[in-house]
Order: C-alpha cells, then structure tokens, then sequence
C-alpha cells in the first residue's frame, strides 16, 4: 500500500510555490534593473527561497499547531477513551474532525446507555423495595397486635401467626427466587443435564397446576394426542419450573374458562420449540420488551390480586439461557399471550435408549 503522503507537506509546498513566485514576480524585476545577474544565480536564488520557505512553513505547522492539537488530545485522554490513548496524534483537520466526532457518538451512546441503567436501577430497588415491606409490615402489624393483648384471644392468635407465617413464607420466596437469579447470572447454579420426556413434565406441570386452573374454569390442554414420549436434553427439574411457570402465568392472567394450551414442534438444527398459548386479556405492546425484568409489573396500581414474587419470568429467561436457547413472546391485546421456548431434542440413540427404559 503506498505511503500518503503527509498533509501537512502538501500545504507547506503550496506556500513555499506561492512565497517563491511572488518574490521572483514582484522583487526581481528590481533587482535585475538595479544588477543584472545571470539566469542560473535566477534558479538558485528561487531554490533557496523555496526551500527555506518549505522549513519554515513546515517547522511553523508541526510544532505551533501541533501544539494545540495535542492539547486537544490531551483534554480528551482525561476521560480515559482508550481509543484516543492508544493513537499517534495527527495533524490532519479532517481525520482530526472525525475523531472527535466518533469519540462525542462514542459517548452519547455510552450516556445514553448509563441513564437507561440507572432508570432500570431506580425501578428495580423501587419495586424490591415494595415486595420487601409488603410483607414486613403485614408481620409487623400482627406481631405489634398481639403484644397489644390480642395473644390471649386464641382465635385471634392462631390466625394471627398463620397470617404473618405466610408472610414470612412470602419473604422467603422472594429472597430464594433473588438468590436463584443471581446464581443463574453469574453461572454458578450448576444444571443438571439428563435426557428426559419433555410430554410427561408438561403433564406433571397440569397435574400440579389442576387444582387452580379448575378455580377459574380454566382447561388445560395439549394441541394434540401425544401418543409417544418425546426426549430433551437439559435440566429436568428448571426445565419443569420454567413450564410449570408459564403455565402459572396463563392461569393468573387468562379469563375464566378460557384455555391453556401447549404444543411441541420441530424445529431446524435438532430442536423442538414448546409454545405456551392461551387466550386471556393479552398484553399492551409496550410491556411485551420489559416482561423479563425483575419485578416488572404491567398493573402500575399496587395491586398484587395475582400474587407471585413478580420475578417469575426474569427466572424463566434465565434458566431458558442458561440451557444456550431462547424464549419468545407474542401477544394481541385483547386475545391472548404465547410464550414459547426452544430445547434440544435429545440424539437417536439416547432416545432409543431411553424408550427401551
């Protein structure tokens, strides 16, 4: 590749030409009416013009206006952009131009993302905030009731300390799902890969869930009769939380008599897609991208008439990711929801060997 050559030259040749014309059209017309000399004093007389021009013009640009333009690198290192720091400095207005203007796109970016983290960081210790005292203040009140003399009323205080068990319960669930997701960021939950039936952990999630769907006359349901069992690879027991929760969700959130129902499809490169559907009140498009954040609540009301940790499917994401798959959602307001998930299909001769169990 060949060398470009250096900016800063090109000026000084352009301004060392002009000095050296000007000089031989305006002076020596003078000069040689005063003493004619001969053609060649001419020649090196121009030479030395223009090449003492050409120094002092280029000794002028690299050290006077370096000077400042180094000052600018320098001002611009305080703010450790690494990129900076690491390139020589260059006299070149127009490279000098785009890499100021690369480093301000650098930084609005880098702004814009803090201030969208520390909006994420004021609602996240909002919310825990709120799913903390809720639950503290309900033990608190109960256990100051008591002291007060409610102790000695025995139905008053077994039901009482039911209450404020349950609370304490409620507590412990949201510290355990924290501490799950933690483990689960910094990948020091451990996962326990077996190849396992994916049909019967969807059923056992139903039959665990029977009872509250019967409540709200909810059916739970496959898309079709699955006469065969269908192996997975990955950990059965998050496997069967991140399904049974999903499952949880559509029942919360579904309408009375309405339906849930799961189907399993194929997909490319040796993986199956599980979809969780069901035809509730579905949700608002604004809420779809902030679903998998700890505590994010669509109902900004304070009302919790559905109960949960709301760390639920932060959870879900985390345990799906953790397996290296993805999980989608897909809404239309007004008529349902449908997450799905994506799981590897377990190899021929581990299914095989599993049918023969």
């Amino acid at each position: 590749m060949a060398t470009r050559f250096k900016k800063s030259y090109k000026f000084a040749i352009k301004s060392a030409t002009m000095i050296t014309a000007f000089t031989f059209l305006v002076f020596m017309p003078f000069v040689c009416c005063l003493t004619p000399i001969d053609w060649w004093l001419y020649i090196i007389h121009g030479l030395l013009i223009f090449i003492s021009s050409f120094f002092i013009i280029q000794y002028r640009v690299e050290h006077f206006i370096y000077r400042r333009i180094k000052k600018i690198y320098d001002n611009v290192s305080l703010l450790e952009h690494t990129d900076f720091r690491a390139k020589a400095v260059t006299t070149d207005m127009q490279t000098l131009t785009e890499e100021i203007q690369r480093f301000a796109t650098n930084k609005k970016i880098e702004i814009e993302s803090l201030e969208v983290r520390e909006e994420y960081r004021r609602e996240f210790l909002g919310n825990i905030s709120h799913e903390l005292k809720t639950p503290l203040f309900t033990i608190q009140s109960y256990l100051e009731t008591l002291q007060d003399g409610a102790i000695n009323d025995l139905k008053v205080r077994d039901r009482y300390i039911e209450r404020a068990s349950q609370s304490v319960e409620r507590l412990i669930y949201i510290v355990q799902d924290l501490d799950m997701i933690s483990k689960l960021e910094s990948g020091t939950l451990h996962l326990n890969m077996t190849t396992f039936d994916i049909i019967e952990t969807i059923q056992h999630a139903f039959d665990f869930l029977e009872y509250k769907a019967k409540k709200k006359g909810i059916s739970l349901m496959f898309d079709m009769k699955y006469d065969m069992p269908i192996y997975v690879v990955g950990d059965k027991d998050r496997i069967m939380q991140v399904v049974t929760n999903l499952v949880d969700n559509s029942i919360k959130y579904g309408k009375e008599k309405g339906t849930t129902e799961v189907s399993i499809e194929d997909l490319v490169n040796n993986k199956l897609i599980i979809r969780i559907t069901d035809n509730g009140d579905g949700i608002q498009k604004e809420h779809i991208g902030r679903l998998f954040e700890r505590f994010y609540r669509i109902d900004k009301s304070g009302n919790r008439t559905v109960g949960g940790s709301g760390l639920g499917l932060s959870i879900v994401k985390h345990i799906v990711e953790a397996h290296d798959e993805h999980i989608y959602v897909e809404s239309s307001y007004g008529y349902g929801s449908e997450f799905s998930f994506t799981i590897e299909k377990a190899p021929v001769e581990e299914y095989f060997k599993e049918m023969k169990h």
